[in-house]
């Protein structure tokens, strides 16, 4: 098996039995969508199997140490970039803010050009499915998240187009941005 045969693999079992906040889809649906969109920027390995494997460590009990073990460094480099420390035993709720603020310093210091794609393949696939519920739920859909108030998601998303403005010659970029003015029109 290719290496990311194995990712793919890996990342079947990991999210087994695990659906999305807002559709209830099963989860895996979300890193296989993140690494087609990323498989229209570039044809790196590392960077795909980073996408198909970019939330096992934030939201599984594998690790980044495993990650290394089975797929090298890169990889384990490129899916740390898009793991958020998720500031356990506090609320989610109270540490929202916090943890983005972290998170966006994560892919502003990166210095491997692979994380943009990946962030922007797995902000991409959020983003749609922001779109899709905004458009069956309205404001109400933000009771979905942790956060609430659709100003600071779109401060955020915001700040990763700015972030990541190098891309911005990629249809994923292009379809990202346009994606959050429309789920984030006139928010501020």
């Amino acid at each position: 098996m290719s290496k990311l045969d194995t990712a793919l693999h890996f990342a079947i079992d990991a999210h087994a039995g695990m659906t999305r906040k807002g559709n209830k889809a099963p989860y895996i649906l979300h890193p296989l969508e993140v690494v087609t969109i990323a498989a229209t920027m570039t044809s790196d390995e590392d960077i795909l199997c980073a996408a198909i494997l970019h939330d096992v460590v934030e939201d599984t009990p594998h690790t980044l140490d495993e990650l290394r073990e089975l797929f090298g460094v890169r990889v384990a480099d490129l899916v740390a970039s898009e793991t958020e420390d998720k500031l356990r035993g506090r609320p989610a709720s109270e540490t929202w803010l916090e943890r983005k603020r972290g998170h966006l310093e994560q892919l502003r210091g990166a210095s491997d050009s692979g994380v943009k794609i990946l962030w922007i393949a797995d902000k991409l696939a959020n983003m749609r499915s922001f779109a899709q519920l905004y458009k069956t739920e309205g404001d109400a859909m933000w009771q979905h998240f942790h956060q609430h108030d659709p100003a600071l998601h779109a401060w955020y998303h915001r700040s990763i187009a700015d972030a990541t403005e190098d891309l911005a010659h990629t249809d994923a970029w292009k379809e990202y941005t346009h994606l959050i003015e429309i789920v984030f029109k006139g928010v501020e």
